[in-house]
């Protein structure tokens, strides 16, 4: 498969791998001045919204990996406030025409962006640099344990390898 990478105009909104279907990068607005920062995360009229279920953040230390995780019902919206992640997706829906893409998103303060993830697709990040990273979920439903898969991130038949890369 091809290597492919998106890149907008002012923000560096990148992923390496191969699009998964309904997977959507969006770029995010900061407004900043003397007195500090806005961040866009989420509004109702942006393409990604679907409806409100719950907000919520995860939080990693660097080096920590928080996957994989399958959302059988609810659509996530990923934005890295605080830090910086690399957010992995892997398409396991047998019936899409994308199934076994796997892409990364490298986000956070050096590239502020949100990252749309459908029900069905595993998902998880990786924290790196030297801060706590701040991860908020703009969710379409409320948590359900009951619709939610854990998977362990190293022992497991998705194939993704989250060491560091050099080179």
């Amino acid at each position: 498969k091809a290597l492919q990478s998106l890149i907008w105009e002012k923000n560096k909104v990148l992923f390496k791998g191969d699009q998964i279907h309904d997977v959507v990068i969006t770029p995010k607005k900061q407004i900043t001045d003397e007195r500090g920062k806005i961040m866009h995360l989420m509004k109702s009229t942006d393409l990604a919204f679907q409806k409100f279920g719950e907000v919520y953040v995860s939080c990693g230390y660097p080096g920590v990996v928080k996957a994989w995780h399958i959302h059988t019902k609810m659509t996530i919206n990923d934005c890295c406030i605080k830090g910086m992640i690399k957010l992995v997706i892997y398409d396991c829906r047998k019936e899409s025409s994308t199934y076994g893409n796997l892409m990364e998103i490298n986000m956070g303060e050096d590239n502020y962006c949100s990252v749309k993830i459908p029900p069905g697709l595993a998902n998880g990040y990786k924290a790196y640099g030297s801060e706590l990273a701040y991860l908020i979920n703009c969710a379409d439903l409320p948590h359900e344990k009951e619709e939610l898969i854990y998977i362990d991130p190293f022992e497991n038949d998705i194939p993704y390898d989250w060491e560091l890369k050099h080179g």
